[in-house]
């Protein structure tokens, strides 16, 4: 089991900006073992942020990028064939109970209610995973937890948590940072100057205020460090913003006019 998680470990620290009170918050949780739940807009930093508590607390991190194919045996294991037999393979969620991990499954609603179900024995006070197809009652290691994410704005009557699944989780909400903190962390992980990191934050700004106006997101936060990092290799400022915040925001021309006017106006 050492071996596993060794390739789990985060070996260097990933860069996180504190907003808030969200760190003593989830170290208390951890400490408790409670599973969570991190809700908030795309690119605002959720995943960053369960890397980087992973790497704090010491344990081994498995992500698992739910998606509506996904099933429940993508999630516990199944059997397979090879030229010995057959044998079978855990997945990602009873692994991170085998191991102690804390296993973070990242945009939980884009999975099929009837595969986030079987999450359920692991959120109260069983702790246990059972693996109907394999007869097994895997107890979860004393060092596991739970993590989910999900974005609240892409709420639907078809893509929603069930209550049954929302009251096992304790929640953090997240958001954009505020424009001098966002333009701390662009500055740093896109590797630019401060000035022109305040100047895409504006940037972001206004995109954001088009939310529910004509855009269904404003400009996150990582497509900032996208055009940043552009911006420092070399790419003009207005093109990189054309490649990382526009044209990956909007097909509607009316829309990307009304941005491309933006980006003019603090990169001519």
């Amino acid at each position: 089991m050492t071996d596993i998680a060794s390739q789990y470990r985060i070996a260097s620290e990933p860069y996180y900006r504190a907003v808030g009170k969200e760190v003593t918050q989830f170290e208390a949780a951890y400490d408790a073992r409670l599973p969570m739940m991190l809700k908030g807009p795309t690119g605002c930093g959720k995943s960053r942020f369960v890397e980087y508590m992973a790497y704090r607390l010491g344990r081994p991190l498995i992500t698992v990028a739910c998606n509506e194919d996904m099933t429940a045996a993508d999630l516990i294991g199944r059997f397979l064939l090879d030229r010995d037999g057959t044998r079978w393979q855990d997945g990602p969620l009873t692994t991170a109970a085998r191991i102690g991990a804390i296993c973070y499954l990242d945009e939980v609603v884009e999975a099929r209610q009837d595969t986030t179900v079987v999450i359920h024995p692991l959120t109260d006070h069983r702790r246990v995973l059972p693996l109907d197809k394999k007869g097994e009652l895997v107890q979860a290691h004393p060092d596991f937890q739970l993590v989910i994410s999900y974005n609240p704005g892409y709420q639907s009557l078809m893509k929603d948590l069930k209550q049954s699944t929302k009251q096992r989780f304790g929640a953090l909400d997240f958001d954009y940072p505020q424009a001098a903190v966002e333009t701390e962390i662009i500055a740093h992980e896109g590797r630019v100057e401060a000035t022109i990191a305040d100047k895409l934050v504006q940037i972001a700004a206004r995109s954001r205020n088009l939310k529910g106006h004509g855009l269904d997101e404003g400009i996150s936060t990582r497509l900032l460090v996208y055009a940043a990092t552009l911006i420092g290799k070399g790419i003009p400022p207005a093109d990189a913003c054309q490649i990382a915040l526009v044209r990956p925001l909007t097909d509607d021309p009316d829309m990307r006019d009304a941005l491309d006017a933006a980006v003019g106006t603090f990169f001519s």
